[in-house]
């Protein structure tokens, strides 16, 4: 690696280490010597020049933090002499302007999708079992151990291999360091093959709790029933609970009048015997799935493809290569006429002012402002505001203050106009870039990106993590070459080349916009979705990071 250090913005009055700097090493910068005062760890900052006692910090060109004691020029900037800060935010009425991206390279692509009645392409056809609340969750897994393997969608044979073989060895008193685990997995044939997967969104909802709570969950269970990724739903209710059946139909109609995929119904009070519910819910989804077999990809223009774009175990490259390629992939398919969501309102702290300033009207900036000013002000009322939101791991890994990890995370957005706003569940309408209000936590922001339409993931990562999403593909990019060749089973893109000058960011970007539409092709299939990583967690409004 050439490079060692790099200034991310002119502005900024710190340089991230790109490897490991050891104290008393001179660096040259902005033609002067400048000697190191402690380790810098790789993905750490170091002070440009000297900082006293409440001097700012800045990266990104924004407010990160004040110093909370004096930091000699070449010393470390930690938690224990920076702590969180960000500036102000209101509407000012700026006229944004953007200068797109040039797609010439993409303008006739397609991807072959799956075209519902109501105009959306879904880049997958998935049957998926709801339950309106958690009594119905064992029901669903006794269901999914019947049918996932024996209709060729199950991951697990190897593990079951291993734990026989395992016992064959204690039955028989051998060495258990014997027993390997298989690599690969046994193949299964596909009895539909026009059906990429059956999904369960088990959760621990809809009874209990507050009833608003339970009005949030139907929306969100509508939201994913009427996904342009779902082909047909099973639906099972206990019959008591708060969330009832009819709420959840209303629901699906409000959200689309014209709604008209297969959808089977069963009520466990009504039904009698679990045996009797168990096997008519199986019976009628086997018809199901013959419907929904029939359908086939047929060819669609980029601007059908809606793509959420998230981090997740974030370290200190992520602001610097997976996350900004992601956001020229962003710029791009918004020049195509796509739609982006972004998402993870505490994570945006400290990029207020520049997503407000970047608003089409002054209606948009005026709705994200209330949201983040809200969502805000219930944190804080329990003690637990947004500086709270880095993780052990963020910090570890030189994210050590919110809007350091906000500022790199926004930048996942890309630099188009930021067209909507959109609250929890609500469904995104308007090709472009909007922002949706979820919370940072990995799963229930993926959670809320698929509820407002997004057909694919984009989730980079620095420390890796296994998040995937039941009805949404999720593409795994990492920051890093060292973790891509560390965790190779739960990543499908790396951007190190970015970190070690091999690649540039617009390079990257558009390797991934290839990828994207290979991947809501049915041609190559994601870490996440071939590893079965359905993760699925309803945000009941508290208060989560």
């Amino acid at each position: 690696m050439s490079q060692k250090f790099l200034q991310i913005h002119p502005k900024d009055n710190v340089l991230v280490a790109l490897t490991n700097l050891k104290k008393g090493e001179i660096i040259s910068w902005a033609g002067q010597s400048l000697q190191l005062l402690d380790d810098i760890p790789v993905k750490h900052k170091l002070a440009i020049a000297p900082l006293q006692t409440g001097d700012p910090v800045y990266m990104y060109g924004v407010l990160v933090g004040k110093a909370q004691k004096a930091v000699p020029a070449g010393g470390c900037i930690t938690t224990e002499n920076l702590k969180h800060a960000a500036e102000p935010f209101d509407y000012h009425g700026v006229q944004y302007k953007w200068d797109a991206p040039d797609v010439s390279r993409f303008a006739k692509r397609t991807f072959n999708g799956y075209h519902r009645n109501d105009g959306r392409v879904g880049t997958a056809n998935y049957w998926l079992f709801i339950p309106t609340v958690f009594c119905e969750n064992r029901n669903l897994d006794v269901i999914k151990e019947a049918l996932v393997n024996e209709l060729g969608y199950g991951v697990t044979e190897k593990y079951k291999h291993f734990t026989r073989k395992l016992a064959e060895a204690v039955a028989n008193g051998d060495n258990l360091d014997t027993i390997q685990l298989s690599n690969g997995q046994p193949a299964h044939h596909r009895v539909f093959p026009h059906v990429d997967g059956i999904k369960f969104l088990n959760h621990d909802g809809g009874c209990g709790g507050i009833r608003q709570d339970s009005a949030i969950l139907g929306k969100l269970l509508a939201a994913y029933a009427n996904h342009p990724n779902v082909g047909g739903i099973t639906l099972l209710s206990l019959g008591c609970q708060h969330l009832q059946t009819n709420d959840f139909l209303m629901e699906l109609k409000s959200q689309y009048p014209g709604f008209d995929k297969p959808l089977f119904v069963f009520e466990q009070q009504q039904a009698g015997k679990e045996t009797d519910l168990i096997s008519a819910a199986i019976r009628k989804t086997f018809e199901g799935l013959q419907l929904i077999n029939q359908q086939e990809r047929k060819p669609a223009t980029l601007d059908h493809l809606c793509v959420g774009v998230k981090c997740g175990g974030s370290d200190g490259f992520s602001g610097i290569s997976a996350n900004p390629a992601v956001g020229y992939c962003a710029d791009l398919l918004v020049a195509l006429g796509a739609k982006v969501l972004l998402a993870e309102f505490p994570e945006l702290c400290g990029a207020e002012q520049e997503l407000i300033d970047r608003s089409v009207d002054e209606k948009t900036a005026r709705k994200f402002i209330h949201l983040m000013r809200s969502y805000e002000a219930q944190a804080n009322l329990v003690g637990s505001g947004f500086d709270m939101n880095p993780s052990p791991g963020n910090i570890r890994d030189g994210l050590i203050t919110d809007a350091i990890k906000s500022a790199g995370a926004a930048k996942k957005g890309g630099n188009s106009p930021v067209v909507d706003v959109l609250d929890y569940t609500e469904q995104a309408t308007k090709p472009g870039l909007s922002l949706v209000c979820t919370p940072g936590n990995d799963v229930e922001a993926t959670t809320g990106k698929a509820a407002s339409g997004a057909t694919l993931i984009l989730f980079t990562t620095g420390l890796g993590t296994p998040t995937g999403n039941p009805v949404c593909p999720t593409i795994k990019i990492a920051t890093n070459t060292a973790l891509a060749l560390r965790m190779p089973d739960i990543i499908d893109i790396d951007t190190g080349g970015i970190i070690t000058g091999e690649k540039s960011i617009a390079q990257m970007g558009e390797e991934i916009l290839e990828y994207c539409i290979r991947a809501a092709s049915g041609e190559v299939i994601p870490r996440a979705v071939q590893l079965n990583q359905d993760d699925f967690i309803p945000w009941k409004r508290g208060v989560s990071l």
